[in-house]
């Protein structure tokens, strides 16, 4: 076994996780407030590092007064705990709305919708390799039977109907994809801490 504290530390508070696989005790609560509370810690710390100071109070220091507008902006936030002026905090929310929309509704339809469509998009250079032209068509057939899936202007009966139920198809395979995707991601996690807890702890495996 390990003579190293700190892989102790690491397996007991392992264990505490996992006790909750048996009931909710206050071992799991204790190694839950504690990643919290130390989850909280670091990101302040990064945030005032990589962040805060760098970016604004080093800037002021410098002499760049424009950054107090957002000083003032991220100040009115602590306004909501303040009843008589709380209604300032819509003006940073709001900012902060109308920004991320500004800069993620273009990036989002340049990676997703046009990305998209560029896929869809079969032509004759898409069969010099014939797997990719099968994989090409396969793609067109998903997507346009998908879209007819939500087309719901007509009763989806005789072509339509067969269409959508096609497009369903798809929409499952893409739902377990995406499933199996997580889960697997669940599963190698798990099997970092067993192999931690087996490895460096206990010294069964190397």
């Amino acid at each position: 076994m390990s003579p190293d504290p700190w892989i102790w530390i690491g397996a007991f508070l392992t264990l505490m996780i996992f006790s909750f696989l048996y009931k909710d005790n206050p071992f799991y609560k204790f190694g839950e407030h504690l990643f919290v509370g130390v989850a909280n810690g670091y990101y302040i710390a990064l945030y005032w590092h990589n962040s805060l100071k760098p970016n604004l109070f080093d800037q002021l220091a410098a002499g760049n007064y424009i950054y107090i507008v957002p000083l003032l902006l991220g100040l009115m936030y602590f306004t909501r705990f303040i009843p008589k002026v709380s209604w300032l905090v819509r003006i940073p929310i709001g900012f902060m709305i109308g920004w991320g929309a500004g800069i993620s509704i273009p990036a989002y339809f340049q990676a997703e919708i046009l990305r998209q469509l560029q896929g869809t998009v079969v032509t004759p250079e898409s069969f010099i390799d014939p797997t990719n032209g099968i994989w090409a068509m396969i793609i067109l057939i998903g997507v346009v039977c998908t879209l007819i899936y939500f087309f719901f202007s007509r009763e989806h009966k005789g072509f339509l109907g067969h269409t959508s139920r096609l497009g369903i198809i798809f929409i499952m395979i893409g739902f377990g994809a995406s499933f199996g995707y997580t889960v697997m991601a669940r599963v190698s996690l798990l099997i970092g801490r067993i192999q931690f807890l087996l490895g460096p702890w206990l010294g069964l495996i190397q």
